[in-house]
């Protein structure tokens, strides 16, 4: 994993795996590897594991049993919740870049559409591409 210098690694950890829950890599009840293994295979300082874990745990996004390990919870409210979170912190990133280049909330709503539009061209000039390789 490839940290960015001006955030901080344990919020970078947390977001990591967030994104494995929401992708599926991390399934509701999945057990995470030991604190010292994420630590390793991240290559981090334990301490900052520990701080990122603790963290999602006392969110709810994850429990900690003991003597067993970190599970992801089985509250899939929890998880939904998470998604809606995540979602709407990009959005607001978004809004505020393209507000600070004077564009009007429907000039934004018609460039997403633009891009959401040009973006399904490209994945099906892809896919279409791919098949013709087959």
């Amino acid at each position: 994993m490839k940290f960015d210098d001006k955030v901080p690694i344990y919020y970078q950890i947390k977001n990591y795996l967030y994104h494995e829950m929401m992708t599926g890599q991390l399934k509701p009840g999945d057990k995470l590897p030991a604190v010292r293994q994420l630590a390793v295979d991240l290559t981090v300082n334990v301490n900052t594991v520990q701080r990122a874990l603790g963290e999602m745990i006392t969110e709810g996004i994850l429990e900690s049993k003991r003597g067993k390990g970190n599970f992801v919870t089985m509250e899939e409210q929890r998880i939904t919740q998470l998604k809606e979170k995540l979602v709407m912190e990009q959005l607001e990133r978004v809004y505020e870049q393209l507000h600070a280049l004077n564009l009007t909330d429907e000039q934004i709503i018609d460039s997403l559409k633009r891009f959401i539009a040009q973006r399904g061209q490209q994945d099906d000039e892809r896919l279409s591409n791919q098949a013709t390789h087959l």
